[in-house]
């Protein structure tokens, strides 16, 4: 498991606007964190300079102490994966064929998968519930079995540090729980932006909220999830109340009659 920090980071597009400032974020190993915001307040942005996409204009990203902007792009990958909201074109690719994708940065230009390999990938494939689509082309699956596949491919990575774009985007209200059980489960240290509010505070150990490219709230899920900072952020009123079974906040969200 590994620590991920970013220290006082920066980043601006090519026309010079400003999209991330003065961002100081961290994940413990072992940690599942959450990045909430309205749409265009930056979090796919944040992602990206933590996965080494986009460098930033100022400021550090560390994993393990160890500046990700000085490491080459196979180091990184070695240690971080990421599942993003796209799905990626495949053409022609078994379901087996994406997820054996994943050892690619642990091997040599020539190498093929060893016998580890294999019973890495049928391991994943059966946690996931994916071992029967194992054959079934990668282009014919639902969106939520696209992204069921992506995931076993960044945990056939084996990686330090799982970076999540929107990870529920696609899946259904079954599968959502499913997943997020899973990633709680294997202890992984985590980063991942959430959309449904009640998910990430439901399974977030702490949660970071971006407004305008800024930090404007960190902590538990406790801490931050107030009416007043959703109405701030989110400019939408909200009732917070404890969820009826377990105790983490629950979100209802108040329309205008």
């Amino acid at each position: 498991m590994s620590t991920l920090h970013l220290d006082h980071l920066a980043w601006a597009t090519d026309t010079h606007r400003w999209l991330l400032r003065d961002i100081d974020l961290h994940v413990a190993q072992g940690e599942f964190v959450g990045l909430i915001g309205p749409n265009g307040s930056g979090k796919t942005s944040l992602l990206r300079c933590a996965y080494r996409f986009s460098q930033p204009a100022s400021g550090q990203v560390r994993l393990d102490d160890h500046d990700l902007w000085r490491q080459s792009p196979r180091w990184s990958a070695q240690r971080i994966a990421v599942v993003l909201q796209e799905f990626p074109q495949e053409f022609g690719l078994s379901v087996r064929d994406v997820v054996a994708m994943g050892r690619t940065p642990h091997k040599g230009l020539f190498d093929g998968d060893t016998l580890e390999d294999a019973e890495l990938i049928a391991q994943v494939l059966r946690r996931l519930g994916l071992d029967s689509l194992a054959e079934h082309a990668f282009a014919t699956l639902s969106g939520g079995e696209k992204q069921r596949v992506l995931l076993a491919r960044a945990l056939v990575q084996q990686p330090g540090l799982l970076i999540l774009d929107e990870p529920t985007n696609h899946l259904d209200p079954r599968y959502q729980l499913e997943l997020l059980q899973h990633l709680r489960g294997l202890g992984l240290s985590t980063l991942a932006s959430f959309h449904d509010l009640n998910l990430a505070a439901a399974f977030c150990d702490r949660l970071y909220v971006l407004a305008d490219g800024r930090l404007v709230a960190s902590g538990t899920p406790d801490e931050v999830l107030s009416a007043e900072l959703l109405q701030r952020v989110f400019g939408v009123q909200a009732l917070v109340d404890r969820h009826p079974l377990h105790a983490y906040p629950r979100i209802t969200w108040i329309t205008q009659a």
